[in-house]
């Protein structure tokens, strides 16, 4: 394979060392903390028209 620091056995053993300091709750945590900031960074990069519609539709919903 190709010489170099990131070959796939290389990752797959940080990953591994990784998960044996932290623990499984920390990287569940670590996801999900991830997620939620990819998701808002989508949120905040819609128009902001659409954005407000969104709202509108949301409220009325509420008042129903």
């Amino acid at each position: 394979m190709g010489e170099g620091l990131f070959q796939p056995l290389h990752l797959l053993l940080i990953i591994a060392i990784a998960l044996l300091v932290f623990g499984t709750s920390k990287f569940a945590a670590v996801g999900k903390g991830l997620g939620e900031g990819i998701r808002n960074f989508k949120a905040s990069m819609k128009d902001p028209e659409v954005e407000k519609k969104e709202e509108a539709k949301k409220d009325e919903e509420k008042k129903v």
